[in-house]
């Protein structure tokens, strides 16, 4: 038994749905359980719940029930390379919801150098919503303005976190000194700082090197920008982030190198977060070497997807917790638009495809490899960017009281992925013909059933924006931090007035 209501007569804002049957999924535990949803909430969960009779039944036998995921890294409607990313704000949700995503964050960019026309233009990017989202905002300068435009999305936005860009040299890339003020200005509004990790002026110059050298197809965009790269501004940005005394998010690990030095500064007890994404798990750099230009292309993202080993890294630092969530950093730019770099790859537009697949990779790659749990997958996949992002309980997790987002999943479904049958706006797939076993049947966003049995319902416009609140977890206890550096040796600064007088004392009985 499915639906015992058909889909077809499910309606948007219903006052119960009753999900019975399943076992439900959360980061701490599993266990048999039914679900009662109330006016886009979750009322009850647990045995013997009595739902009303008018409820709309959902039958999960056999299937998990899962907190909706939470991609914490996207990039809808983006203009990037002269391009502009082809999913919007409904195309992407739409996605993101058939493959069981009900949450994302999006990164929105300056508007001339301005922060805070940059968010009014990304909310109005945003009014063909169909599921909840927040923002980060991206800072590529620096001056009172910006540090000033800051705390006012923080304060009166709801944006909690702030991107520094370590690469894109002429872009978008900061310099150091840049880096240590942003960082400086994130700890006093208690915003978390986050950073894409490359030797820009490294990357530069290997770009250079690699197109000198002839090699113009895409395989010279991974050549020029070599894991090495990825490590050394990662440990460069945990040194400084150490130096401030501030929380560190580390956007996109692609490299062990990069993985390793977020475990030596968090073993340093440094306060630092790894996000990886699906393609780092689940591809490798082989197809950027493919004899076809449109194929090879598609793999074209920043940092590079690596090899095989790295990809293993990736898995294992996330299956041990050296890495704590993923991501997808969907960038989407259709066949013809990566053709821009034909004939330069420093021209190809960056980014790969993932809101839909990720979770169904996740579980592919990693739950039926044996490398991590049910409850570890919700941990990665939805729980830890909802804690990280001060939005823990209200989702990312299945009980009373918390948003009605929520997965049903077959766990032994198997299904074939491939860009004839995904819902984003773009023509190729990054993991095409990837065979998976586990699906995503059924999706409920706000309370509302969205996807089910490969039907979509999302409703253009009925996404909210979710404002994040500051501090948190993360920022608890730094001020304690400071006072401890400065009482090394008896404290600071050193009182030496007294000591001074004496020695003068002391001389002037000598001269007598």
């Amino acid at each position: 038994m499915l639906f015992i209501t058909l889909l077809d007569h499910f309606t948007l804002g219903a006052s119960e749905i009753f999900i019975k049957g399943g076992t439900v999924v959360n980061a701490d535990r599993q266990f048999r359980a039914d679900v009662l949803i109330r006016d886009k909430t979750i009322a009850e969960v647990g045995q013997g719940i009595k739902a009303s009779r008018y409820a709309q039944l959902i039958d999960a036998t056999g299937k998990l029930v899962m907190p909706g995921g939470i991609d914490p890294h996207t990039h809808l409607a983006m203009p990037f390379m002269g391009q502009v990313a082809c999913d919007d704000f409904y195309t992407g949700h739409a996605a993101a919801l058939a493959g069981g995503t009900t949450f994302h964050i999006d990164f929105a960019l300056p508007v001339d150098g301005d922060l805070l026309k940059g968010y009014e233009a990304w909310r109005k990017k945003a009014e063909n919503a169909a599921m909840d989202y927040a923002f980060h905002m991206a800072v590529t300068s620096w001056d009172d303005k910006i540090s000033e435009q800051m705390g006012t999305l923080a304060e009166r936005h709801g944006i909690n976190s702030f991107k520094f860009f370590m690469a894109y040299k002429n872009a978008l890339m900061v310099t150091d000194e840049q880096l240590v003020a942003g960082m400086s200005r994130c700890r006093e509004i208690g915003a978390l700082v986050q950073v894409h990790a490359e030797n820009g002026d490294a990357v530069a110059e290997g770009q250079k090197r690699v197109f000198n050298a002839g090699i113009t197809g895409p395989e010279g965009h991974g050549l020029s920008r070599p894991a090495g790269l990825e490590g050394e501004a990662t440990a460069r940005a945990a040194r400084l982030a150490e130096f401030v005394n501030t929380p560190l998010y580390v956007v996109h690990v692609m490299s062990n190198d990069a993985a390793e030095e977020i475990t030596r500064s968090r073993s340093r007890g440094a306060r630092i977060i790894g996000e990886t994404v699906a393609a780092a798990i689940a591809l490798d750099e082989s197809k950027l070497w493919d004899k076809n230009f449109t194929v090879a292309a598609q793999y074209v993202m920043s940092p590079p997807i690596r090899s095989k080993a790295h990809s293993a890294a990736i898995r294992a630092a996330l299956a041990g917790g050296q890495l704590q969530l993923l991501g997808t950093d969907h960038a989407v730019f259709n066949s013809t638009q990566k053709l821009a770099g034909k004939d330069d790859f420093r021209n190809i537009p960056n980014g790969v495809n993932g809101i839909e697949e990720r979770l169904h990779v996740a579980w592919n790659e990693l739950v039926n490899t044996g490398l991590i749990a049910p409850t570890d997958f919700v941990r990665i996949t939805s729980t830890a960017a909802a804690q990280i992002f001060n939005i823990y309980p209200k989702k990312g997790v299945i009980q009373p009281g918390s948003d009605a987002d929520i997965i049903l999943f077959d766990p032994g479904q198997d299904h074939v992925i491939s860009a004839a049958t995904h819902h984003s706006a773009m023509d190729t797939n990054v993991y095409e013909g990837m065979q998976m076993r586990g699906k995503v049947t059924t999706t409920i966003s706000r309370g509302n059933v969205v996807w089910h049995e490969g039907k979509l319902t999302a409703e253009r416009g009925s996404g909210q924006y979710v404002p994040l609140p500051t501090g948190g977890p993360l920022f608890a206890g730094l001020d304690a931090r400071d006072k401890v550096i400065r009482s090394v040796y008896g404290g600071a600064p050193v009182d030496r007035k007294g000591v001074a007088l004496e020695k003068e004392e002391e001389e002037a009985k000598d001269e007598l």
